[in-house]
């Protein structure tokens, strides 16, 4: 069975130019983020051993990754918890299952060194990569309004904009702390900034336990069914792919051309950050951890954030026990 990677360089995309062949899977993922664990997959033989052979190659990013998929262009996208609700709003009789990415680790806010808190963004600028409906800032609104009593957008300024322009400008000293991706916030802290709250720790304040991942690939049943696609033994290749990398120095010295750090302590930081997000496979227990994180996006950012008709459905996840 011949398994067809393609990972989008800057998101969660893939272009569909590709000719159709029978027992391909077509997937978009985001940069050497998820093109890591299967390329270590297949450099130690994972797939071989699971029956599955992968072809790997990258492309860019496309905002049509929903689309494509909806259109049955591709069979497995990567998506964030708060996009996945709308493959099934309005009513959709279409199902699909989803299974966890590397991606525990989550956003996070990165700050200068007179910073120690989050209490002390008071009066500060913040930078949000993203807009105001991004689900990490929608988060950490309902974060500060829990544990300091104001919304954070009554004590600080934040300025939104794309992921590179926010690091750019926190690094010109323009904006005092920000809100980034975590491979952007791993970066900076890798050269010198404050780490000073992650997601995990938002959504634990916040009730959320465990932290369900906010990164997973959806896929649909039914392709999977009419094409044979082994996703189980893809998903197992990529979990055993990620033990690895939670243990091997070696493994990363591969995947350095992929991840391009700036120096060695940048090299460190994101090892780090990749590391503390590594899942184990989907139970029972992030199921219910992620329907109270669905109510509560749905709850918080309305239908700006995940669309109307919006609902949580427990037969999405893909539990170990398949």
């Amino acid at each position: 069975m011949k398994i067809f990677w393609k990972a989008a360089l800057a998101g969660l995309a893939f272009a569909s130019a590709l000719p159709a062949e029978a027992g391909t899977l077509k997937l978009a993922h985001s940069t050497w983020v998820g093109y890591g664990p299967f390329y270590i997959a297949r450099d130690k033989g994972f797939f071989k051993e699971e029956g599955v052979d992968v072809e790997l190659s990258i492309m860019e990013d496309t905002p049509l990754k929903m689309g494509a998929f909806m259109a049955g262009q591709l069979d497995m996208v990567a998506s964030t918890a708060d996009e996945f609700p709308i493959y099934l709003k309005d009513g959709k009789s279409i199902r699909y299952v989803l299974a966890v990415d590397n991606s525990k680790g989550g956003d996070g806010i990165v700050s200068n060194k007179e910073i120690n808190s989050v209490a002390d963004l008071k009066g500060k600028k913040i930078g949000v990569a993203g807009t105001a409906i991004d689900k990490s800032w929608i988060l950490l609104r309902a974060y500060t309004r829990k544990t300091l009593g104001k919304d954070i957008t009554e004590i600080a300024e934040p300025v939104f904009g794309a992921a590179p322009l926010i690091t750019e400008e926190f690094k010109a000293g323009r904006l005092d702390a920000c809100l980034n991706f975590w491979t952007y916030a791993a970066r900076l802290a890798g050269a010198g900034a404050r780490q000073l709250i992650g997601m995990v720790d938002v959504l634990k304040a916040l009730e959320v336990s465990p932290a369900p991942p906010l990164v997973g690939f959806i896929w649909s049943e039914k392709a999977a069914k009419d094409k044979g696609i082994p996703v189980d033994a893809l998903l197992a290749a990529a979990h055993d792919a990620n033990d690895v990398l939670a243990k091997s120095e070696p493994a990363w010295e591969r995947l350095k051309p992929l991840v391009k750090p700036a120096s060695d302590e940048e090299f460190a930081s994101i090892k780090a950050y990749f590391r503390s997000g590594i899942t184990s496979p989907w139970t029972a227990e992030q199921t219910a951890a992620a329907e109270k994180l669905t109510k509560l996006l749905i709850e918080l950012g309305d239908t700006e954030l995940v669309g109307d008709g919006t609902r949580f459905d427990a037969n999405l996840f893909h539990t170990a026990a398949g």
